[in-house]
Order: C-alpha cells, then sequence, then structure tokens
C-alpha cells in the first residue's frame, strides 16, 4: 500500500488540483487508508433551482471522493485510471448548504476498487449514496 502522506498528495494534485474540481472548490477534510472525506462550500455557481445544488455536482462529488478513496489503498502508485461504473441515489435536496462526501473502500484489488459515498449536508441530512467502481491502469 502506498503511504497515507503519498496518496494524499496524489489527490491533492492529480484530482483536487483539477480544473473541474478547482471551479467546485472540492477540499480534503480527512484521509485514511481507505476513507476519504471531502467538503464541497456552497456556492451559488452550483446550484440547478434556488438554492438547491445540482446531482451533476453532488455526482461529481461523488466520483472525485470513490477516486480519492481507491487512491488512499491502492497498492502502487496509480499512473492513470477511469471510474467504470457509478450508481447514485438521490435522498434529499441539498439546499443552501456545504456537503460533506466520506468514502470507504468495500474492496481493494490489484486494479479494481470499489466504493461506497455517501455525502451529507454540513447539518448532517443524508443528501445521496453512491456505489463507484474505480480501475487503475
Amino acid at each position: 500500500m502506498i503511504e497515507i502522506a503519498t496518496a494524499e498528495a496524489i489527490i491533492a494534485d492529480r484530482l483536487l488540483g483539477s480544473p473541474l474540481a478547482r471551479s467546485l472548490g472540492l477540499a480534503i477534510e480527512r484521509i485514511e487508508q481507505g476513507m476519504v472525506q471531502l467538503t464541497l462550500p456552497f456556492a451559488a455557481a452550483n446550484v440547478t433551482v434556488r438554492t438547491v445544488v445540482h446531482g451533476g455536482v453532488i455526482a461529481t462529488m461523488a466520483d472525485v471522493t470513490a477516486v480519492a478513496t481507491a487512491v488512499s489503498c491502492a497498492r502502487n502508485i496509480p499512473d492513470g485510471g477511469a471510474t467504470s461504473s457509478l450508481s447514485i441515489t438521490y435522498l434529499a435536496p441539498a439546499a443552501g448548504c456545504d456537503l460533506v462526501a466520506t468514502g470507504r473502500s468495500s474492496r481493494s484489488g490489484k486494479r479494481q476498487h470499489v466504493v461506497r459515498v455517501e455525502i451529507a449536508s454540513d447539518g448532517g441530512t443524508p443528501v445521496a449514496e453512491a456505489l463507484v467502481t474505480v480501475v487503475f491502469s
């Protein structure tokens, strides 16, 4: 397994340093081996109607959290990879609030990682759940 400090540097540089993640405002809150927590501050640019955060923004947060979680428990530093599946269930609207996504590794293989992601409002209300499969090259 790669060390947590190395994983955190990869996540910060490659994932959160991407133009999309930077524009959304995603940030690392907590990282452990097999568990990553990201935050997304509320921004008017991320809404669909009034103050409700767009479902695509929430799905993107789930995707980035899952990939970060897979990196946190990867056996080797990944050269590249992709999300091969993402299934999301929306539980409640995220209206005018910051979001917290927690990814937990369900299975971590040589190349394929399955991650469960829970997204909640900063007040703790569940907003969405996702099951994501990430494959590293």
